[in-house]
């Protein structure tokens, strides 16, 4: 069955997928996968603020997306432990 919905990372998401441990980027890119079938899936959470960003759990990782219906593509834009993660996501919404 194809996937309705096309996975892409941005830049940023790659490098820090591309930094982890192959063990771990394997589960990172599962769940990515997944998204292209469900991109709303049971545990997705929408993080609060105006972005419309979603974020799924991946043991203590998380994966930030946003998807872009009118496109029928899941962009993915963080990819990290959940210490990090927002914190990017934070000082880009304070203009830092």
């Amino acid at each position: 069955m194809a996937n309705p919905f096309r996975v892409e990372l941005t830049p940023i998401a790659q490098r820090q997928l591309e930094n982890l441990a192959p063990a771990l980027q394997h589960r990172l890119t599962t769940a990515m996968s997944r998204l292209g079938v469900d991109p709303w899936p049971s545990g997705a959470k929408r993080l609060k603020g105006p972005d419309d960003i979603l974020r799924i759990r991946v043991g203590d990782y998380r994966v930030l997306y946003r998807v872009i219906g009118d496109r029928l593509v899941v962009l993915v834009i963080r990819v990290g432990h959940r210490r990090e993660v927002y914190r990017a996501i934070a000082r880009r919404r304070l203009g830092r």
